[in-house]
């Protein structure tokens, strides 16, 4: 079940709600997440509690969600129309034909990543050649290792691949039942810094495979009938996890204060651990993915299947509901 959380006491998807003397009327809008609160969510929460959306004219209602894959489906379905999933799954369906777009990309590169504690030695995919490797069953990180393999001259038969929950990931590393685990660095990484594990991170854009990652994106016909809205919301939005990455702390406690079930010691260790993908993939601005990184995205994944042969990247996404250029922070 999501877990709704309503900003206002305004509802609807899209709405105009009347408001009196020199006060700005307001659009209410409701923005689908990909993933429970957290540290992910921090730009978002911080445009919010920092008034940045309302000062764009929108009074915004942030659901949370269960994965980017369903968050995809309910834009695809028309059971949400603005939404924050990653783009891998979003392309996927575009190019089943959902009508849908991205429009602004937060992360330029995916988390995932293979983990090792320091003591394994493994400080390179070269040393996995005969070790076991523990892979979260049914994850991006088992639909990308092909490429993975291919990127640094390794075969599958080179290690044995153990598939588990999720839930056992970090605890079999931790009790040497496997030597290495493939998950992203927003999540195991963390769960084991916390109990005082000593780890290697290599993660996958820095060994080959480097693809856009989560993104805002919205179905064709919410772009068509709301231009502006769309414009405003992201401009919103960017404005918010400018904020973040410029006062954390502070956007830790924007998410706190709006989703009050949150731990804000974990919201800030996800918030450090994401950042350096706001700027990664070659990317000259936060919120803008290069076109030459969704050209490489679409080759990287179509040679295992994730996204059609031939297909031009350029229906994936759109920079037309971007702010200007001159407006964007750069990536230094």
């Amino acid at each position: 079940m999501l877990h709704i959380l309503k900003t206002t006491a305004a509802a609807g998807l899209l709405a105009m709600t009347g408001m009196t003397g020199a006060a700005v009327a307001q659009t209410a809008v409701t923005f689908q997440l990909n993933w429970t609160a957290g540290g992910a969510n921090a730009g978002f929460a911080a445009a919010l509690q920092e008034g940045y959306y309302k000062e764009a004219g929108l009074d915004v209602t942030i659901v949370q969600g269960n994965g980017s894959g369903n968050t995809a489906q309910l834009v695809a379905s028309g059971q949400a129309q603005l939404a924050y999933a990653d783009a891998v799954a979003v392309s996927q369906l575009i190019a089943k034909g959902a009508p849908m777009r991205v429009v602004s990309t937060i992360y330029q590169s995916n988390p995932n990543e293979l983990i090792a504690l320091k003591a394994t030695g493994i400080k390179s995919f070269a040393d996995l050649k005969g070790k076991t490797v523990g892979v979260p069953s049914g994850s991006s990180q088992t639909t990308m290792l092909p490429l993975l393999l291919k990127a640094n001259d390794l075969q599958e038969s080179d290690l044995q691949l153990l598939n588990m929950p999720m839930t056992s990931m970090v605890p079999s590393l931790l009790t040497g039942q496997v030597q290495a685990i493939l998950g992203s660095l927003d999540a195991y990484a963390i769960q084991l810094r916390a109990q005082g594990a000593e780890i290697d991170e290599l993660p996958f854009a820095d060994y080959g495979v480097p693809t856009v990652s989560t993104s805002i994106f919205a179905s064709n016909d919410f772009l068509e009938k709301n231009p502006d809205l769309v414009k405003s919301f992201i401009a919103a939005s960017l404005k918010g996890w400018s904020f973040a990455l410029d006062k954390p702390a502070e956007a830790v406690a924007d998410v706190k204060e709006l989703f009050p079930d949150s731990d804000e010691k974990l919201v800030a260790a996800e918030l450090a651990a994401i950042t350096p993908l706001f700027c990664s993939g070659d990317a000259q601005f936060v919120g803008r993915a290069e076109p030459a990184q969704w050209v490489k995205t679409q080759d990287l994944l179509s040679q295992v299947g994730l996204l059609p042969t031939g297909q031009d990247p350029t229906t994936y996404y759109t920079n037309d509901f971007l702010p200007a250029e001159g407006t964007l922070r750069p990536c230094q």
